[in-house]
């Protein structure tokens, strides 16, 4: 309806047909919605006196509800600028990620080699690092530390291929770990793009621009120069590192295509992982090594270097799943590309770290073929980026 025009009492002293004129609003002032009603409804004129004015106190309460949601959509303008915060926030918590992650690697593989020196038994030590790991998880779901994963059949089918692959590649790298030195498992493991570039391209019949085929060059240069002057060079050792290689990327290939739209967080992932890995792994290891073998081991590993080796045990199969369960979630948070490149830097700070522990004799051309190689997969990293 149209507002009421007020009038004082005084303005009714001139002649009927000049009020009208005089005191008829604008048409310019008018909205459409008013114009459209005017056509249909007669014009009230109202004096200031009359009681029926108060009807115009909600057309003010109309004002007053506009200019509060002005004000409210400033301050929601407002808070749209505080991203820059949590931004940082971000960048800290996938920084912490990373540091962890490399942390709790380097402190795995300086016990894994320890068990390994003092109990040769990869078959065994694969075993308890996947069952160690599945306790925890369990443990933490039952006790609603963690919220269990919802999961069907089909998702353990999905599961499974994923599964095989990530068992043979964790044992085989432990096999390799048994022979050779950390430091020179870690070189061989660094050749895994050149494994997923041939398989995707052979195998998938996927195709990649040219830089990506050059970067593997001196992926494979550098790791065949460090595996030729190589002072301890073991074949099954590294036999083991490059089977490694392939199992982790098929893995990666069957994890792509079978588990996706399935809504798993990270770490509900690797447990559910590790759990489906231990059933599998279980029964090759007591076929492969067996409880006489292993009785053997462990008096002789009692006698060498005493019950140390024990908490060894605990410790390297504790970091084995904490490293990995926290690779998972930090995919969560980052782009392929970055956990690419934090992968290269963690096999870095692995080969640095167990040369210095362990004392292991390096040669210059030696320390030249993993330097070229590691840079080889950080040329990798950069040049696949656009294709992911």
């Amino acid at each position: 309806m149209i507002p009421a025009v007020k009038l004082s009492p005084a303005a009714f002293s001139v002649t009927n047909q000049r009020s009208k004129s005089a005191l008829v609003p604008s048409v310019s002032i008018l909205n459409m919605k008013q114009i459209a009603s005017c056509s249909l409804r007669p014009l009230y004129l109202t004096r200031l006196d009359d009681p029926h004015t108060s009807e115009l106190k909600p057309r003010r309460q109309l004002l007053d509800f506009r200019c509060a949601a002005s004000a409210a959509d400033d301050k929601e303008s407002k808070a749209e600028v505080v991203p820059a915060s949590s931004e940082a926030a971000q960048k800290l918590k996938i920084s912490i990620y990373f540091a962890t992650w490399w942390a709790l690697n380097v402190i795995f593989n300086i016990y894994n080699k320890k068990v390994l020196n003092a109990f040769p038994y990869p078959w065994l030590t694969s075993t308890l690092s996947l069952a160690c790991g599945s306790a925890m998880m369990l443990f933490s779901w039952v006790t609603c530390l963690v919220e269990a994963p919802k999961t069907d059949l089909d998702f353990w089918k999905a599961l499974f291929p994923v599964a095989v692959a990530h068992t043979i590649g964790h044992v085989a790298a432990t096999v390799s770990m048994s022979k050779v030195a950390v430091s020179f498992t870690h070189i061989i493991k660094s050749a895994e793009p050149a494994f997923s570039v041939l398989v995707s391209r052979f195998i998938l019949g996927e195709s990649f621009p040219m830089p990506v085929y050059l970067s593997l060059l001196p992926i494979i240069g550098g790791c065949g120069l460090a595996a030729a002057t190589e002072l301890n060079f073991n074949m099954i050792g590294f036999m083991g590192a490059m089977i490694s290689n392939l199992a982790f990327v098929f893995r990666n290939i069957f994890s792509k295509r079978g588990m996706k739209g399935k809504s798993v967080s990270g770490m509900n992932y690797y447990a559910c992982l590790s759990i489906m890995s231990l059933i599998i792994l279980a029964p090759f290891a007591i076929a492969m090594e067996g409880p006489q073998m292993w009785a053997a081991g462990w008096q002789k590993a009692l006698a060498d270097v005493g019950p140390n080796v024990l908490w060894w045990i605990g410790a390297q199969s504790v970091f084995y799943h904490l490293y990995n369960q926290v690779s998972y979630m930090s995919l969560d948070q980052i782009s392929p590309l970055t956990f690419s490149i934090g992968n290269t830097m963690k096999r870095i700070s692995v080969i640095v770290s167990s040369i210095i522990i362990f004392r292991t004799p390096v040669r210059p051309v030696n320390a030249l073929g993993a330097a070229i190689a590691i840079f080889g997969t950080f040329l990798y990293s950069q040049v696949k980026a656009p294709c992911m």
